[in-house]
């Protein structure tokens, strides 16, 4: 027999036991605690596959129900976009049976139009405008609201403005196909490499208010602008009114908050008090392998949540 449904059995046979602090009292403190470990994040925090993958089975719908089940009400899927469309409608009917939201999908046309929209040339913007309509579409399946777009790199050949004025007008043609459907195109600034356009957030912050759409605004990677830029409340804090989406992950080692250097209990804090109701993407690995390591994952959040309360 389980654990739980020896607790539940005893709880009933033990329900004629009225001595003071007796066993039925005992038992129902610790069913509460069970219960209470696995009540809703006072945040959104959203995992993704793989994250769960010893608790929740290979299926990624099974993995969902693991999610929902530990309190969870989010999921990011990067790659959901090049998933089979009987697949992506599987995956937002069970969100919408869970009453849970989708986080960001990649809008991934290729590494064509992640390098080249700096170029200006036609054959990306085509491609980005042809990959922004496909994406519609895929929102559509799982009631998706924000979409990462990664500008791309640098053109050694531009000078900077001109590169600036390239992404801003593809910035304009994706966002004029995705605001009539409510959908949000979020920019996000990365650490990978030196070559990337977007460096920091202030630099995205202008590219969004040049785009002048509510259909572009920032995805703020909370370990990518620790290895960029650092100062984060106060990043946030001048950028905030265009930043739609966080991602979290520690730095050093990019894996779940208490594994590196950032006090996440002191940000996660600060984005409840300024009243962030967003999705919180879990854009990270697990610093441990096994059911452990996914046990370590759900406890650093409560952790961290719990200093909400």
């Amino acid at each position: 027999m389980k654990r739980s449904e020896f607790i539940k059995s005893t709880l009933l046979t033990a329900g004629a036991i009225t001595t003071s602090g007796g066993l039925s009292s005992a038992l129902a403190s610790e069913n509460n605690n069970l219960l209470a470990g696995d009540k809703t994040f006072n945040m959104d925090y959203a995992p993704h596959q793989g994250m769960f993958e010893n608790h929740g089975g290979k299926s990624f719908l099974d993995q969902i129900q693991f999610m929902y089940d530990k309190g969870f009400r989010s999921i990011e899927d990067n790659g959901y976009l090049n998933r089979p469309v009987d697949e992506q409608e599987k995956i937002g009917s069970l969100l919408t049976k869970l009453g849970m939201r989708m986080g960001v999908f990649v809008v991934d046309g290729g590494d064509n139009w992640k390098t080249s929209l700096t170029t200006g040339k036609k054959e990306f913007k085509d491609k980005f405008i042809e990959t922004c309509k496909k994406s519609v579409e895929a929102a559509k399946r799982c009631n998706a609201k924000w979409l990462t777009v990664v500008p791309g790199f640098y053109e050694r050949k531009l000078p900077y403005g001109n590169q600036f004025a390239n992404v801003i007008d593809a910035m304009r043609a994706g966002a004029e196909i995705l605001e009539p459907h409510g959908l949000i195109m979020v920019l996000e600034t990365l650490s990978d490499t030196p070559e990337l356009f977007l460096q920091k957030t202030n630099e995205t912050y202008a590219v969004c208010k040049a785009v002048q759409s509510p259909s572009c605004k920032i995805l703020y990677d909370i370990y990518h602008m620790q290895r960029t830029e650092g100062d984060l409340i106060k990043t946030m804090e001048r950028c905030w009114d265009e930043i739609a989406y966080i991602q979290i992950g520690d730095n050093p080692g990019r894996k779940e908050p208490g594994t590196g250097e950032i006090n996440y209990k002191n940000l996660f804090k600060w984005l409840h008090t300024k009243g962030y109701k967003g999705v919180m993407g879990m854009e990270h690995g697990n610093s441990q392998s096994g059911k452990d390591g996914e046990l370590a994952v759900i406890k650093a959040y409560r952790e961290a949540d719990n200093f909400l309360t």
